[in-house]
């Protein structure tokens, strides 16, 4: 019978089916951060059982973690004390942990793709919703509760009702200054924030071909904000490129035997999908929110919709619009701004600093505005001094902080004050997702790199005209 990638993947891994109940699903790799981790090791010491399997666990600090001085103690008391239980967790269960300082120190969902422990056909849980970015490789990944994450600790298995599959196609070429992020972004405007609730994703058609990893995992990262279980992309030469020599992955013979199974894990050709939905690229242009959810956003160029052209109950979107201090009908463009971050598990990799670069090059920081430019780990902020973008941040009036998720959610020092604007490159902007009363615009590097040197919401292309001159 024909089978979809998901069907494949996630088959593979079934240990039991439970008549009328979830299946037991095997996790290759977990992935644990020091919010969501406590209370489940604290579960096995109080049942006394160690973790089954060590050397499937990794684990990093990441969401608690200051993004400036990080060789001084964490001041914040909570903060300190989740960093500190999950260091003597690893230690007391044999699991490898990357801290404050470590080379491989990181978001979660930055450092598993770069050290090789993201591979394709794997299946992959963490404590943190965004886990669908590893999808990007081919492989299962969906966030998990506390509870879960004891569970996995303890079993290396996971009881999960299998979802229903989705196929998203975008075919086309996209227009000029429209990346992952806006593909992602639009495909999130018109299904909503929970038109892809019950099902798991696959991403096809020559927009996702043609993507490099790091995009991939951008759009794979946004499948959450769209109500997905999760989200996914075949693995291709792109994908073996990427993963091929990184630590974690296979070496030898046994990379050879891995590249056979590899190769299998594409969607056979008639194979049928619960849901089909197929998308033009032409029709996508850089993208920002103006409320506050991924969903309600549009094309930078265009107007604020009126409560009657969305489907939203007129109050919950009249409520957005008040917390926002937007109105209807109005134009996005030339929008103060206050703050503008770059980073994230959605958008702190190195192609992203090079994107954002691109655009602030010879151009100087806006005054008004505030820049936290925050890399996803220590190899991406490597790579910005050895690439030479440091020098340009630098030369334009930016600083480089800390690896760390940092302005994303209000976890940590880096927050937005009330009632500020904030150009984000991150996944959500929920009310006070950035902090209490902090006003979130999501849009991709281009945006941001455009906001922060003008000071005000501004289309990248009207930018790049000017350096082409």
């Amino acid at each position: 019978m024909s089978r979809t990638l998901f069907d494949k993947v996630w088959d593979s891994h079934v240990v039991q089916n439970i008549e009328n109940g979830p299946d037991v699903l095997f996790i290759d790799r977990h992935l644990v951060h020091e919010v969501t981790s406590p209370v489940a090791f604290l579960g096995l010491k109080n049942r006394g059982i160690k973790v089954l399997y060590p050397k499937r666990t990794f684990a990093t600090a990441d969401h608690n973690t200051p993004t400036r001085n990080q060789h001084l103690p964490v001041k914040d008391k909570l903060s300190a004390n989740q960093l500190k239980a999950l260091e003597e967790n690893a230690k007391a269960h044999g699991v490898s942990y990357w801290g404050l300082g470590h080379e491989k120190n990181g978001i979660v969902h930055v450092i598993g793709p770069e050290n090789g422990i993201t591979v394709p056909g794997a299946t992959i849980v963490c404590g943190d919703s965004h886990t669908s970015t590893h999808g990007a490789f081919g492989a299962i990944a969906f966030g998990i509760g506390t509870s879960e994450v004891e569970m996995v600790l303890s079993t290396q298995c996971i009881m999960q009702p299998k979802p229903k599959s989705m196929r998203i196609s975008v075919n086309g070429e996209l227009n000029q200054a429209v990346t992952p992020k806006d593909v992602a972004l639009y495909i999130i405007s018109k299904l909503t924030t929970s038109g892809a609730t019950g099902y798991f994703v696959e991403y096809a058609g020559d927009v996702f071909k043609n993507m490099s990893m790091e995009g991939r995992m951008t759009v794979c990262n946004l499948s959450i904000e769209m109500g997905a279980r999760g989200g996914m992309i075949a693995p291709d030469t792109t994908t073996f490129e990427y993963i091929m020599g990184r630590e974690f992955t296979p070496k030898g013979k046994d990379w050879e035997k891995a590249m056979a199974y590899w190769d299998t894990l594409k969607t056979d050709t008639d194979a049928v999908f619960d849901k089909e939905i197929s998308f033009d690229a032409r029709d996508i242009e850089p993208m920002i929110t103006f409320g506050t959810n991924p969903g309600m956003g549009i094309g930078i160029q265009s107007g604020i919709p009126t409560a009657k052209a969305i489907e939203s109950g007129a109050a919950t979107y009249q409520k957005s619009l008040a917390y926002m201090n937007f109105n209807e009908g109005e134009a996005m463009i030339g929008k103060p701004i206050d703050f503008v971050f770059l980073g994230s598990c959605t958008n702190g990799r190195i192609e992203d600093f090079r994107a954002f670069a691109s655009i602030i090059k010879g151009r100087k920081k806006a005054e008004n505005v505030t820049a936290w430019l925050v890399p996803g780990s220590h190899k991406v902020e490597e790579a910005i001094r050895n690439e030479g973008i440091l020098d340009i941040l630098h030369e334009s009036g930016f600083e480089l902080r800390e690896p760390g998720c940092s302005a994303c959610l209000a976890m940590n020092d880096d927050k937005i004050p009330a009632g500020k604007y904030a150009v984000s490159t991150s996944n959500r902007n929920f009310e006070g997702r950035q902090g209490p009363g902090a006003r979130t615009l999501l849009a991709s590097p281009l945006v941001a790199a455009a906001a922060a040197v003008t000071g005000k919401v501004t289309d990248p292309r009207e930018l790049m005209e000017l350096q082409e001159v």
